[in-house]
């Protein structure tokens, strides 16, 4: 099962291969050309207005705040067929291993190769002392929740989050006491993550 967004002229186009994947799971880092040319690709099918740059401004970021770059290579190729972005939060509700991203190549759909990052997130997750695995999903990726149910992820919370527009008093000196504080302070909203206006709405396994 894909789990990119559901694009049923690149499905159409590309004919799944029905053998299963030999994979070697390999973690890689700012700096690593197989960022750029493994790894960017497959994060595009999820953002496609990702530059080159801000693929990498975004990579050398991440990983500075614990994010990991998970990537299935097959063994028989050496092509990486999907990947996985990751790292551990400790919250309120206990520590955690979130997943920011998880992508398997077009051409690769139904070889397994989501089931085995799955697992290597789970194994991760528990050694990591993390009590649980976390992610979003777009509401409108059914594929993906079907793929994440079987997985025995279920539907815990609604996410909320909106655009952060610039602070047009920015950089100056407020003369009506209000010194670039969000006025709408005041309303009763959960803060959230922001969401990808690229995608269909959600974060992990379009």
């Amino acid at each position: 099962m894909d789990l990119t967004r559901t694009d049923p002229e690149a499905a159409d186009s590309v004919p799944a291969d029905p053998l299963p994947a030999d994979l070697v799971l390999i973690d890689l880092g700012p700096g690593d050309p197989r960022m750029a040319a493994d790894v960017a690709p497959l994060i595009r099918a999820l953002r496609p207005r990702l530059s080159d740059d801000a693929f990498t401004a975004f990579a050398e970021e991440g990983h500075a705040q614990g994010l990991r770059f998970t990537v299935a290579y097959d063994t028989a190729t050496g092509r990486a067929l999907g990947a996985a972005t990751h790292r551990v939060l400790a919250t309120s509700r206990g520590r955690l291993l979130f997943v920011d991203d998880l992508v398997t190549a077009a051409g690769s759909r139904g070889r397994g190769i989501g089931a085995r990052l799955m697992a290597e997130l789970e194994r991760r997750g528990r050694a990591e002392g993390c009590t649980r695995l976390e992610l979003d999903s777009g509401t409108t990726n059914v594929d993906a929740h079907r793929f994440y149910h079987a997985h025995r992820l279920t539907v815990a919370a609604f996410h909320f989050g909106r655009e952060l527009e610039p602070d047009p008093g920015e950089g100056r000196s407020g003369t009506d006491g209000d010194s670039g504080t969000d006025r709408g302070s005041g309303r009763d909203e959960d803060p959230g993550r922001d969401e990808d206006p690229d995608t269909d709405g959600g974060s992990a396994g379009r």
